[in-house]
């Protein structure tokens, strides 16, 4: 090769959460939903001859940076599919903003409730199916099932909440009914979506990446993470923006705001806060996530051990 530069991995490493951050800061940088079908196949011809035969592109090894950056914001880590532009990571913060803004501006009647909460969920099944771990495609039975379960539960959620606190509590709590809602649906809605995964197993690969077999156990600790994940990615918005817009419709001007354009001042407030959150709730795990044999399921556990005694880590990819 005329590099000895490792692609396949973050350029920062993933030990460390700073390097982490770093590196999920370019994979959803916003910017990269903006790039056309030919600069994304452009990228993805550059990573593929560079690991076929080691051909570096004419800029460099920052170009070939570049190009790996752009082809793993667009093209699946597994399937290497290229992946609608709505459930990229990079789409999280303008789909993200807008949605929450307007969870955060219409959140009092059910009317108001029901189509924010299916808004989101909709931008969320899209994600969920998107990023699943695996190569598997899922049934529309299970989408649907996740979509109607997830739209439901968020939307009982907020009006039973909603209810409850109208006379029992100051209205700045009210405000926080959105992100309770969100929090329930993603509980939901993300292990619904790969269900498939907990019935089947996630794949499971040694030091050298060679398949072991899948395991149930490493699928529960990739799917726990990233209902984690997520809800820490939706809370800095969706808690600071009511403080904010609560000290700030104090004022006259702003407390004489049409609903709608409070919205797009939440929608703004919000979207300050995902251009960090989103590549900080992404970097809390290591995407290449380790599990010791002795952790998993029996059966697996022993096939691993006839095959090498010497194995004592696997490891699996925990999805986002």
């Amino acid at each position: 090769m005329d590099s000895d530069v490792d692609i396949t991995k973050s350029r920062w490493g993933d030990l460390t959460f700073v390097s982490r951050f770093k590196h999920f800061a370019y994979l959803t940088d916003p910017s990269n939903c903006l790039k056309s079908d030919e600069r994304l196949e452009a990228a993805k011809d550059v990573v593929q001859k560079y690991k076929s035969d080691g051909t570096v592109p004419v800029g460099g090894v920052e170009s070939l940076w570049s190009a790996k950056y752009l082809y793993e914001s667009a093209f699946h880590p597994e399937t290497g599919d290229k992946q609608n532009v709505v459930g990229r990571m990079s789409f999280q913060v303008p789909g993200g903003m807008i949605i929450t803004g307007i969870l955060l501006a219409f959140y009092k009647s059910p009317l108001e409730v029901f189509l924010g909460q299916w808004l989101n969920q909709s931008f969320n099944a899209f994600v969920n199916f998107t990023n699943r771990s695996g190569d598997k495609p899922l049934p529309n039975s299970v989408i649907l099932s996740a979509y109607f379960t997830a739209t439901s539960l968020a939307t009982a959620t907020s009006i039973g909440l909603n209810k409850t606190l109208a006379t029992r509590a100051p209205p700045i709590i009210g405000r926080f009914v959105p992100f309770a809602a969100v929090a329930v649906a993603n509980m939901v809605n993300i292990p619904c979506m790969r269900s498939q995964e907990l019935r089947e197993g996630v794949v499971i690969v040694d030091s050298e990446g060679n398949k072991l077999g899948q395991s149930v156990t490493a699928a529960q600790r990739s799917i726990v993470s990233t209902t984690f994940s997520r809800i820490c990615i939706a809370a800095p918005g969706m808690l600071m923006t009511p403080v904010i817009m609560e000290q700030l419709e104090k004022k006259p001007y702003i407390k004489s705001l049409s609903k709608w354009k409070s919205c797009v001042l939440q929608t703004l407030l919000v979207g300050s806060f995902l251009v960090v959150a989103v590549p900080f709730g992404c970097a809390l795990f290591a995407q290449k996530q380790s599990i010791a044999v002795d952790d998993l399921e029996d059966d697996l556990k022993k096939a691993i051990l006839e095959k090498d005694s010497t194995i004592k880590t696997v490891y699996y990819n925990k999805g986002l």
